[in-house]
């Protein structure tokens, strides 16, 4: 699917949902696309944008400094050709959808146990191994008329027993609308789990930085 399927109005509200949940500034439009004045760690800056254009570009011409971020609902290849060299391309993502709410009633494990809360429109899963530790988290967000899954995780020692699909249970769980759009970005590992439980791929997600010196 290109980029041009998708609606910059969903992209906006996904990315305003996801600031919500990690707690970011809120995204502003600019230049064709969405830019969020992280200000964080590991990045300062981060622009999305729906489709290729020339703002996308321009961007990149001006940037030459790392831990600011370009995202593209595209290709991978699309984004490199918008792009200066300096730019280096990350592992393409993948913008998901979901058909219908996840429906799952298996117990977890022998031992495991969930802990869910819920601050304002965002709510947080663990679940807890028998030895005490973090098996496996996540959080989402409602806001802006989407609910959003972010930061899906299982520790490699507890992967295959269900444990993903049990924090998006409960996480889907503390929604209060069951009308708005459910929406996540997937990883290329992710995307089969979440394509097994009825989610679609609506655009491909490309991700460019420049690296550290």
């Amino acid at each position: 699917m290109t980029s041009s399927c998708i609606d910059p109005a969903l992209v906006f509200a996904w990315q305003t949902a996801h600031s919500v949940a990690r707690g970011s500034p809120l995204p502003v439009h600019d230049r064709g696309g969405i830019r969020v004045d992280t200000h964080s760690e590991k990045e300062l800056k981060r622009w999305v944008f729906p489709r290729p254009c020339d703002g996308l570009r321009a961007v990149a011409r001006d940037i030459a400094a790392p831990r600011h971020f370009l995202k593209l609902c595209g290709s991978n290849e699309e984004l490199r050709s918008a792009l200066p060299a300096r730019w280096e391309i990350q592992p393409e993502n993948y913008f998901m959808m979901a058909a219908a709410t996840i429906l799952d009633t298996r117990p977890l494990p022998h031992g495991y146990r969930m802990e869910l809360d819920r601050t304002g429109p965002v709510a947080r899963a663990r679940i807890i191994a028998p030895d005490g530790d973090l098996a496996a988290s996540g959080c989402a967000a409602e806001a802006a008329d989407v609910f959003i899954y972010d930061r899906i995780e299982t520790a490699q020692d507890h992967r295959r027993k269900g444990l993903g699909i049990a924090v998006m249970v409960a996480l889907g769980a503390a929604r209060k609308s069951l009308t708005n759009p459910q929406l996540l970005v997937a990883t290329g590992d992710g995307r089969s789990l979440y394509a097994s439980l009825g989610w679609s791929v609506i655009a491909p997600f490309a991700t460019a930085t420049i690296p550290e010196s």
